[in-house]
């Protein structure tokens, strides 16, 4: 066997981003740079004890050690109704409207093959999350990008697209709280959504993993409290942000039944689901106290202001943002995305991430996590100035 024998659809996938990021990382590691890492969002702040208390007190159990349910447990979604109700609103059945995931990636990867047929059309935020677009190309759908620009405060223009293309679309993909620039979308612009939906037969995807990062005290919303949007979207939240779980691998999905059975349908057929203690500690997260994501809140505000005052002493052109544990600036005159991320690892031995590694449209700006100590913050911001 020999890699000219490989699927062609392998050669159309670029380089996983964050999988670069971690050979540039270590390359300079190698070199004996001291690297402050502030490029991929992996929390580390340790998950809350009760929820590891719950993990530990359900692994031991024989019912757990066999397949779980491929859709997840009922007790486990319906922790998920109670959280949407009482985070959102919304009311949803925990038999049809709510589906367990291997990590919201999982899902947002999968939806492609439960929606998708070779030839459809999938608008795409431009920068996003590359697994939304990745995942669409995959499955040989055509993606048309929706630009997000500092001016519409990173939300595309319904008005702007393309008629053409918005007929020919079957899914539009949306993500706020939006990774990389921290823009949000209110309830106003959802509504917009919905009507623009409903005009052009359109389905959404709606990722809202970082809906409860949020530097003011405004929560964002859901997708799914627009009544038009109910019956043709389906949102994915995860518990990794949230809860600071990114490596238990847990997360959901909500929304229209018809959606959600698709999903699930394609999941039956490639995974077994979720570890059953896993889940059980899911649900300690979800119906838990709310202190520990409050404090968790506090210490990314606390980081933001730190860095943030860095990197403007430093010259920066920083964009204000509400959400997320990112920090989005603009790059120097004369820089690209690209170059001044190399800038930084060379010469102050700081890692972030360039916004074109979300899309084209990410070209001019660059983003920092805050998932770093405070004291790591600090040492990225002194090397700045």
């Amino acid at each position: 066997m020999t890699e000219a024998r490989l699927p062609k659809r392998l050669s159309t996938l670029p380089p996983y981003p964050f999988a670069e990021l971690d050979r540039l990382k270590q390359q300079a590691m190698d070199r004996g740079v001291d690297v402050v890492d502030l490029g991929v969002g992996d929390p580390d702040l340790p998950t809350p004890p009760h929820i590891v208390e719950a993990l530990c007190a359900a692994a031991p159990l024989a019912e757990n050690h066999r397949y779980p349910s491929y859709l997840g447990s009922l007790a486990f979604r319906e922790a998920v109704v109670r959280y949407m109700k009482r985070r959102f609103g919304v009311e949803l059945d925990a038999q049809s409207e709510a589906l367990a995931l291997i990590g919201s990636k999982e899902g947002i990867a999968h939806l492609a093959l439960a929606l998708l047929d070779p030839g459809d059309t999938v608008l795409v935020p431009d920068p996003a999350y590359p697994v939304c677009a990745i995942s669409a190309q995959f499955v040989g759908a055509k993606v048309v990008p929706m630009p997000l620009t500092r001016k519409n405060g990173f939300r595309p223009r319904l008005e702007d697209i393309d008629t053409r293309d918005a007929n020919r679309a079957k899914v539009m993909w949306l993500n706020y709280p939006n990774n990389p620039t921290g823009g949000v979308a209110s309830i106003d612009y959802w509504r917009d959504v919905g009507a623009f939906a409903v005009d052009h037969d359109l389905l959404v995807a709606s990722d809202a993993a970082y809906a409860e990062i949020y530097v003011d005290d405004t929560p964002p919303v859901s997708a799914l409290e627009v009544e038009t949007l109910r019956d043709r979207t389906i949102e994915f939240h995860s518990l990794s942000k949230t809860f600071n779980m990114t490596g238990w691998r847990v997360g959901f999905a909500v929304g229209a039944a018809w959606m959600v059975n698709a999903l699930g349908t394609i999941k039956t057929n490639v995974d077994s689901g979720i570890f059953g203690a896993v889940q059980q500690a899911a649900i300690a997260a979800l119906d838990g106290p709310t202190e520990p994501v409050a404090q968790m809140r506090t210490v990314y505000r606390r980081r933001r202001k730190r860095l943030v005052e860095g990197l403007r002493k430093a010259g920066l052109d920083v964009v204000d943002t509400t959400a997320t544990f990112y920090v989005v600036a603009a790059v120097p005159a004369g820089e690209t995305a690209v170059t001044y991320t190399g800038k930084l690892l060379e010469d102050h031995g700081i890692v972030c991430l360039p916004c074109t590694a979300f899309g084209p449209g990410g070209e001019g700006f660059v983003r920092f996590s805050l998932t770093a100590d405070d004291e790591r913050i600090d040492a990225a911001a002194r090397r700045l100035t």
